[in-house]
């Protein structure tokens, strides 16, 4: 399993436990138990019995009450059924027909986008203006991030100081389709927040509370994320979606996923008259032409013009006074 998680991301191997798990723990929000996972009932099974009748009877039976999870689970379990034929202890065991029968095929739910998960532009005044009150910085800044990047939920969580680049204008983000990551500009509104994230990860607490860790046995330092919170066994934020859904009913819009707000930056983008290709690269997907796949790849300060204007553009509709030199003057102090 080492070989597998080198090649998969960590949200993809995440995937793979949530949704085979059999649920019955205790919840992480509420009172209730967790609910067994879609691939769960399938776990009895012998590799053998993995037939594309079993498989197609599974996938309607999930369908019914949970078809966005039962699409993402048959994905997951192609993906395990590949490995298994690529791995010579499993080499056909699993039938050949185990998920590439018409009755397979013609079982997995059919699941577009939400319809309306994604602000307009006369939505981005009181959304802005409802982000920008909440109290905790790291969240705030965080989904403002995930807005005016149009980065992954899971990306932006993982983002580290190192991968930020003050100097150069840059954020180095770990993406799921571009095995080496890629590189994305930093806006300047955007570089003002990250500067007073900064500002704050890099101030120690108060001599009470060093003298108190050092009694027990503890060093403080920086963390090395971003977007960082201490109770979480990782260090990184964890779940902003309860700040984001009660900024919602405080600004009285209706409900944007996380991933809404990254489906808004490419739809918003629009309104710039920005180059589908810019905007692609930016968000990390994959090149849909032939000439986007071969030919052009954008050089970061080309992105950064197109980049800047979109950020403006939104940050004008949402009334946000802001002036590009106020980040100008924090990035000389840093890289002094």
């Amino acid at each position: 399993m080492k070989s597998v998680r080198l090649r998969w991301s960590e949200r993809h191997c995440q995937d793979h436990v949530q949704h085979a798990d059999e649920g019955g723990k205790e919840g992480k929000r509420g009172d209730g138990l967790t609910l067994a996972g879609p691939l769960a009932s399938l776990r009895p099974l012998k590799l053998s019995e993995l037939t594309g009748e079993r498989i197609a009877e599974w996938l309607k039976s999930q369908t019914a009450e949970r078809p966005t999870m039962a699409a993402l689970s048959y994905r997951l379990l192609r993906a395990f059924i590949r490995w298994a034929s690529d791995t010579p202890a499993y080499l056909g065991v699993i039938p050949a027909d185990a998920y590439k029968s018409r009755s397979v095929k013609d079982a997995v739910p059919r699941v577009g986008a939400k319809e309306g998960d994604c602000l307009q532009r006369e939505q981005l005044v009181v959304w802005f203006a409802a982000v920008r009150k909440i109290q905790n910085p790291v969240i705030s800044t965080y989904l403002q991030a995930l807005l005016l990047t149009g980065a992954r939920r899971e990306e932006m969580a993982a983002l580290r100081w190192d991968d930020v680049d003050f100097k150069w204008r840059s954020l180095s983000i770990a993406d799921k389709v571009e095995e080496s990551g890629r590189v994305i500009p930093l806006p300047p509104y955007l570089a003002s927040l990250l500067l007073e994230l900064k500002r704050i990860n890099d101030t120690p607490p108060n001599v009470r509370l060093l003298a108190r860790m050092e009694a027990r046995g503890e060093k403080w330092e920086p963390s090395q994320w971003v977007f960082a919170r201490k109770t979480a066994a990782d260090g990184k934020i964890a779940e902003p979606r309860i700040a984001h859904t009660k900024a919602l009913g405080v600004a009285g819009l209706p409900h944007v996923s996380l991933h809404g707000l990254r489906r808004s930056f490419g739809t918003l983008a629009e309104w710039c008259e920005v180059p589908v290709g810019s905007v692609a690269q930016i968000q990390g997907h994959k090149p849909s032409a032939i000439a986007e796949k071969h030919y052009r790849r954008r050089p970061l300060d080309l992105l950064r013009q197109w980049h800047t204007r979109i950020e403006a553009w939104m940050l004008e509709r949402a009334g946000v006074d802001f002036e590009p030199q106020q980040a100008q003057q924090g990035l000389r102090a840093v890289n002094q």
